[in-house]
């Protein structure tokens, strides 16, 4: 008997069921299952950071499908201190560092502080991408005192959620100290300050602004003892503790997060279990992306690879395919990796519409995945589907007038619009994609396959002539030499290269498309296919 499909058939269906299941089971309300995503407002949002978002906005989709009324809520470390100050931005800003985010100045001059321009990057994405989620400012859930009663509790039990703290990660430092840091009165830092004592009736913690070592520097404090009022929003819980206390105040109920904060998050589910009596969300742990050296692409790293670098490239669907087509796993990136994800996103595409063929079970798995990227909100009918480097191809070759009409008659002749078929604004904004790749870029993102010793022996003929040709005739004829001489069919010769260098079986002439786009790039990108075994 086959397996039962869940919803759209795809993890987050199985995920938000899964919920389901454990909030009957702990006999809670169902009325509302809230999922979260953190939101960070120290430096440029990553790719990374709108993985949290899609991720759990799927499984709200999911829970919406199943009848529940669910909503994502993100939810603003905004009254995190800078650390660092991010690649890229004046080093001026170190004198800010230990400072909450959101009292430093915006060094763009557009938003209220830093803060909120950091942040605001990453809704824009979100925006951009469909969805939709109920935001909350940590520097404002804070001073109206949304979760204050979760804050008194937590300190009122700080010897406890010490010994929590040492018992799962060895750190005895919260034993001596509370898990809370008070803003400075006098320098305005929020690192530096130790909160030694808390005095319920006043709603006071004392504490010393004493210094703190950061990355491998020491911020030192200004020596100032005072007391910091906790319902002002004057400092915030730790990590150690705050993760549980939202959760309980905005009764989050699933929360996916990175293997990076694990530590972190085991902590908090016994202090949202042991200290403040709520069982905490279900969860889902994800491994990061990397860059193609093998470093976490992160704001602090120097290495940002921005929503907004990708939507220079590539559509939202295909940034939502990136994150919701695999949950686990490390995956190494970077903008070279834009256009098989806009090709992918064709291909899902073709196979939802009927003109790809798969099995029954895999046709509702990878349904469901496309409908999810476009957070369930997919058109009516199929785009026109052009190959990612053959409209980088024309782009580049485009004239400067009337470049669009040029773009138009050529997709004619090779057959991806009819006769008498227009731009839409689908395609024009494909074209728009493929404009600015060839305006920043010039290498070639060459298809991964597997090659017989038939086809590496043909490629490092042909590679023989054109390391010596600058001719597009000669070269169109070498493809045909190097298909016979070495016992290949031609027609599948020239499938398999243009598979390699545009992620399509079919083209224009290779001849002129290897001048047209740098025959030192074709070269390159050939014998990297060699190269894989």
């Amino acid at each position: 008997m086959s397996e039962k499909i869940v919803g759209r058939g795809t993890w987050y269906d199985l995920m938000a069921k899964k919920v389901v299941d454990r909030e009957k089971k702990l006999g809670r309300n169902t009325d509302r299952i809230r999922t979260e995503m953190g939101l960070g407002a120290s430096g440029f949002p990553h790719i990374g950071s709108l993985g949290d978002a899609s991720r759990s906005y799927a499984v709200t989709l999911a829970l919406r499908d199943m009848g529940f009324n669910s909503e994502l809520v993100a939810y603003c470390d905004d009254k995190d201190g800078l650390r660092k100050v991010p690649a890229g931005l004046s080093k001026d800003l170190e004198k800010y560092l230990g400072h909450p985010v959101s009292s430093i100045p915006d060094p763009f001059g557009c938003h209220e502080s830093f803060g909120k321009h950091m942040s605001s990057l990453l809704l824009e994405s979100l925006d951009k991408c469909g969805i939709e989620y109920r935001y909350f400012s940590a520097k404002e859930v804070y001073e109206k005192g949304i979760i204050l009663p979760e804050i008194r509790t937590i300190l009122a039990n700080a010897q406890k959620v010490g010994e929590i703290v040492k018992e799962e990660v060895g750190q005895e430092r919260y034993t001596e100290r509370l898990p809370f840091f008070p803003v400075c009165a006098k320098c305005g830092r929020i690192y530096t300050t130790n909160a030694y004592a808390f005095e319920p009736k006043t709603d006071k913690v004392l504490y010393k602004c004493e210094g703190l070592e950061i990355r491998g520097k020491l911020i030192k404090g200004c020596g100032h003892e005072g007391e910091a009022d906790i319902t002002k929003g004057e400092g915030k819980l730790t990590w150690k503790g705050e993760f549980a206390a939202r959760w309980k105040a905005l009764d989050i109920r699933f929360e996916a997060f990175g293997k990076d904060i694990a530590d972190s998050v085991r902590i908090n589910d016994r202090i949202s279990r042991e200290v403040l009596n709520f069982e905490p969300p279900s969860h889902a742990r994800y491994e990061m992306f990397l860059d193609k050296g093998g470093k976490k692409i992160s704001k602090s790293a120097g290495n940002v690879f921005t929503p907004q670098v990708w939507f220079r490239y590539g559509s939202p669907q295909s940034l939502l395919l990136l994150m919701l087509k695999r949950f686990v796993g490390t995956r190494s990136l970077d903008v070279s990796d834009i256009p098989s994800y806009m090709n992918e996103l064709d291909y899902l595409e073709e196979v939802v519409f009927g003109t790809k063929q798969v099995s029954k079970r895999e046709l509702v798995k990878l349904k469901g995945l496309y409908e999810y990227c476009w957070v369930t909100k997919p058109p009516a009918k199929p785009s026109v589907h052009v190959p990612y480097n053959l409209m980088a191809f024309l782009a580049k070759m485009a004239p400067k007038e009337n470049p669009e009409d040029f773009i138009a008659d050529t997709l004619r002749s090779y057959g991806y619009l009819q006769k008498n078929q227009q731009i839409d604004d689908g395609l024009r904004q494909r074209i728009e994609y493929a404009f600015n790749w060839v305006l920043d870029f010039e290498e070639i993102k060459e298809t991964s396959v597997t090659l017989s010793e038939q086809e590496r022996t043909a490629i490092s003929t042909l590679l023989e002539t054109l390391n010596a040709e600058a001719d597009a005739d000669k070269i169109q004829n070498a493809i045909f030499h190097a298909a016979k001489s070495n016992g290949l069919q031609p027609r599948s010769f020239f499938k398999l290269l243009y598979t390699v260098l545009m992620g399509a079986p079919q083209g224009p002439r290779l001849g002129p498309y290897v001048l047209a786009m740098g025959k030192q790039n074709v070269v390159a990108a050939l014998q990297r296919a060699l190269a894989k075994r």
